[in-house]
């Protein structure tokens, strides 16, 4: 973990910096900073909430969930990138990404372009 520790020092160096690859569903979450009693500073990543759906006449893409599908092979197969399950999640209502595939035949969506958009608003 020494590695880490000069990355993150040089990141609090540089103004506007953003400890998450823009990849991360915390990519355009705000940071924030916590004062300790003593003076010391914390950061951390600030609530991220969905924006509200534009009603447009784009829909996501719908698939319907086969035996021993996971969000992480979904991604995987519509983005090219496994760690993408999230857009999968933000585009439908569930709590645990686990809901999205825990029922063989259950209709999910699948974000439009590797990104939840509906009117051009990317999540």
């Amino acid at each position: 973990m020494a590695d880490i520790e000069p990355y993150e020092s040089a990141l609090d160096a540089i103004p506007g910096a953003h400890p998450y690859p823009r990849t991360s569903r915390y990519h355009d979450a705000e940071i924030g900073v916590h004062r300790r009693a003593d003076g010391t500073e914390v950061r951390y990543t600030k609530r991220r909430l969905l924006p509200p759906l534009d009603d447009t006449d784009q829909e996501p893409q719908q698939h319907v969930v086969g035996a021993g599908e996971r969000p992480d092979l979904l991604a995987q197969r519509y983005f090219g990138d496994p760690g993408q399950w999230w857009q999968i999640a933000d585009a439908n209502p569930v709590l645990d990404p686990r809901e999205l595939t825990d029922e063989a035949g259950r209709v999910i969506d699948i974000p439009l372009g590797g990104g939840f958009t509906r009117g051009d608003r990317r999540v």
